[in-house]
């Protein structure tokens, strides 16, 4: 498939992105990525996500698919002759989305708070809900890969994609906010070295000190349009 019929709105920067770059580079999907400005939505993902106009977006054809998982699944189920990205067992592919949910729902909230709360007792309550969140998803992993290197046993899947989109944030949260994360869960800190390191996600995965700098100055105008 031409690298013009597929196309992918979004930022570099985005943890949401990164899982669709992720989910086309496993399935060796060539594609035009179109890279949005920060604070700007363009015509195009307007008219490509008008109901949440938000990135990613990707556009396969005339057709535009919104949301990074969702996008993940589609990606997934087109190319299917790739490699698999879904557990193929239907209890495995429900738990694999159960705990992508509660990455997005429960523990990013938590995370994120970390570095815009205040120092206090909304930053510890942050923090544990964060811990306590990475201890869960520690026992998952451990059920999930069968004693491989992912959470998709040898190779990256679906839940591999959910968490890993954040692990270059999770590396810039423990670093402005001075706390430690997947540091303390030792098979969590040992996957993340393997999913960075793997030919899939190396090449998109966002320097650390790059992402760094994009989040001081989030955190920065968030804070300040909070006290307006």
């Amino acid at each position: 498939m031409a690298s013009d019929e597929v196309k992918l709105l979004g930022a570099w920067p985005s943890p949401y992105v990164l899982r669709a770059r992720i989910a086309l580079n496993i399935k060796r999907v060539s594609y035009e990525f179109l890279e949005e400005k920060f604070g700007t939505k363009s015509d195009l993902l307007l008219k490509s996500n008008p109901v949440h106009k938000k990135i990613p977006v990707l556009i396969h054809g005339e057709n535009p698919i919104a949301e990074s998982l969702i996008i993940v699944q589609y990606i997934d189920d087109f190319w299917a002759s790739g490699p698999q990205i879904l557990p193929s067992d239907p209890y495995n592919r429900a738990v694999a989305r159960f705990w992508a949910a509660y990455i997005d729902d429960k523990w990013y909230p938590n995370a994120r708070a970390i570095l815009m709360a205040d120092e206090g007792e909304a930053k510890k309550a942050a923090l544990q809900g964060a811990i306590e969140g990475l201890n869960l998803l520690e026992d998952a992993f451990l059920k999930c890969s069968n004693g491989g290197k992912f959470f998709g046993g040898d190779k990256i899947g679906y839940l591999d994609i959910a968490l890993g989109g954040f692990l270059g944030w999770i590396r810039v949260i423990e670093r402005m906010g001075d706390v430690t994360l997947i540091g303390n869960c030792p098979n969590l800190l040992k996957w993340g070295e393997h999913f960075a390191g793997d030919d899939s996600v190396k090449d998109v995965l966002p320097e650390t000190e790059k992402l760094f700098e994009v989040a001081k100055f989030i955190v920065a105008k968030t804070k300040a349009s909070a006290k307006h």
